[in-house]
C-alpha cells in the first residue's frame, strides 16, 4: 500500500487529536501534585491513583512532555507551570549527596531506591533542556547541561558506578548508547551543546559496530565487550522494540544531517531486521521478547504485548517512509497502527492500556506505574504530528510521486 496526501492528512489529524483530546487529558492537570510537587502518575483504568510513589524517570519525562508541548505545540501557561512543577521536585528531592539521582521516591520526595545506572539523569536532562527552553531559565539550561556531563562520565568510565554482575562475564548492552543519542538530539534540539554532534556519531557508530549483526540479520540487546554473541540465555534475547527505537533514533539523526544516506540505510536496516524477528504473524503486534537463535527465552512475559514497543515502531515506520518512499514501512505502519489504536486503546477513558497477552487481550489495566506514565505514547502522537506536519507542508506540491 502507499498513503496518498489525503490518508497523510488524515493520519495527521488523527495523531493531533488523540494527542491533544485523548492522551495529554487523561494525565493532566489531575496528576499534578499540588501538595508536594511533581505528578501522580501511577493510575488505573479510569485515572484513579493506584499508589502515590513517584518514579523519578517518569517525573523527568513528564516534564519534558509539558514543556515540549508548550515549545513546539501551543504555549499554553498550564503546560509551563506544569512543567515547573516537575522540575522543581526533580531538583529538590531527586538527588542523592553524591550527586547521583534516585530511581524511586515516596509522595514527599524520600528516597526509596537507586540504581547503578543512570537513566534517571538521562530523562532528567531532556526534561531540563526543554523546560529552559520553554521558560528561558539559563539556570536550569546549565544544569541540564552538567547532567550531560556526568552521563558522558558514567558512560566512559564504568567504574564510577557500583556494578550489577561479576567480572566473570562482561557484557554491554545497546541500551547506553541508544538513551544517549536521543538525550544529545534532544539537548541539542531545545539549548544546544557543543559535546553533543561528535559524542552522538561515537554512539551510533558504537550500535552499529558492536550490536547489528548483518550475517544473521539481528541487532543484539547485549553482547560480549568484543562485539561477539554470549551464548547464554541473557545474552541471546533480543528486544525488537527497543532495537527499533534506537532506529528510528538513527533515522532522527539522518535527517538532522541533510538526510545522510549511510544513516538511513543503516537505520532502515535495523528497522527491518527486528519487524522480522518481533512482528507477531499470528495475531499482530510487536512481541517484547526473542531468543536470537529461536531457543526458548526465559522470562515469563516474553510473548506479551507491551504499550511501548508499538509506540516506538509505529514512529520507526512512518519516519522511514517518509524519508525513502518504500511502499513497504507505509504498510508496516497501518499494521502497527492499527494494531496499536484497536488493541491497546481505552476509548471509554483515554490512553492506552500498558500490558496485553499475546492474543491481544488485556493482562492488567494500569495505565501508569513505575514504567509507564505520560511517555511512550505522547511521544509517539506528538513526534508524528511534528513528522506529518513538516513532511506535508515540503511535498504540497508534489504530484506523482509516492504520496498520489
Amino acid at each position: 500500500m502507499s498513503y496518498s496526501k489525503i490518508d497523510l492528512q488524515n493520519l495527521r489529524n488523527f495523531y493531533q487529536n488523540q494527542l491533544l483530546n485523548d492522551t495529554v487529558p487523561f494525565w493532566f492537570p489531575r496528576s499534578i501534585d499540588t501538595d508536594f510537587g511533581g505528578y501522580l502518575l501511577m493510575r488505573d483504568q479510569d485515572g484513579s491513583l493506584i499508589d502515590d510513589d513517584k518514579a523519578v524517570w517518569i517525573q523527568g519525562r513528564a516534564a519534558w512532555l509539558l514543556a515540549t508541548l508548550y515549545n513546539t505545540v501551543e504555549p499554553k501557561q498550564e503546560w509551563l507551570e506544569g512543567s515547573k512543577t516537575g522540575i522543581d521536585f526533580l531538583n529538590n528531592h531527586c538527588f542523592d549527596t553524591d550527586g547521583q539521582m534516585f530511581f524511586h521516591v515516596t509522595r514527599d520526595g524520600k528516597p526509596i531506591r537507586k540504581r547503578r545506572y543512570f537513566f534517571s539523569e538521562t530523562f532528567a536532562v531532556i526534561a531540563m533542556s526543554a523546560y529552559a527552553k520553554a521558560s528561558g531559565d539559563e539556570t536550569v539550561a546549565e544544569k541540564a547541561r552538567f547532567l550531560f556531563g556526568k552521563c558522558i562520565e558514567y558512560s566512559t568510565n564504568p567504574d564510577l558506578l557500583e556494578p550489577k554482575f561479576t567480572a566473570t562475564r562482561p557484557s554491554k548492552g545497546i541500551g547506553t548508547p541508544m538513551i544517549l543519542i536521543n538525550t544529545a538530539q534532544q539537548l541539542r534540539d531545545n539549548i544546544g551543546d557543543p559535546r553533543c554532534d561528535e559524542w552522538i556519531s561515537k554512539w551510533i557508530a558504537e550500535i552499529e559496530t558492536y550490536f547489528v549483526k548483518d550475517d544473521i540479520k539481528c541487532v543484539m540487546e547485549q553482547v560480549a565487550p568484543d562485539g561477539s554473541i554470549i551464548d547464554h540465555i541473557d545474552g541471546r534475547t533480543l528486544n525488537p522494540g527497543h532495537a527499533i527505537e534506537g532506529a528510528w533514533f538513527i533515522l532522527h539523526e539522518a535527517k538532522y544531517r541533510n538526510n545522510d544516506p549511510h544513516l538511513i540505510a543503516l537505520g532502515c536496516k535495523m528497522l527491518d531486521y527486528m519487524w522480522e524477528r518481533g512482528w507477531d504473524k499470528e495475531h499482530g503486534g510487536i512481541l517484547y521478547f526473542r531468543d536470537v537463535y529461536d531457543k526458548p527465552v526465559q522470562e515469563y512475559w516474553q510473548d506479551m504485548k507491551f504499550w511501548w514497543p508499538q509506540n516506538e515502531v509505529i514512529i520507526a515506520t512512518l519516519l522511514a517512509y517518509t524519508m525513502t518512499g518504500n511502499q513497504k514501512y507505509a504498510t508496516w505502519h497501518k499494521m502497527v497502527h492499527d494494531y496499536g489504536y484497536s488493541k491497546f486503546h481505552d476509548a471509554a477513558n483515554g490512553e492506552w492500556f500498558g500490558y496485553l497477552h499475546k492474543d491481544g487481550t488485556i493482562a492488567q489495566t494500569a495505565k501508569g506505574n513505575m514504567f509507564k506514565g505520560p511517555f511512550h505514547l505522547p511521544r509517539q502522537e506528538w513526534y508524528c504530528l511534528q513528522l506529518l506536519n513538516e513532511y506535508l507542508k515540503e511535498n504540497k506540491n508534489v504530484v506523482g510521486s509516492a504520496l498520489d
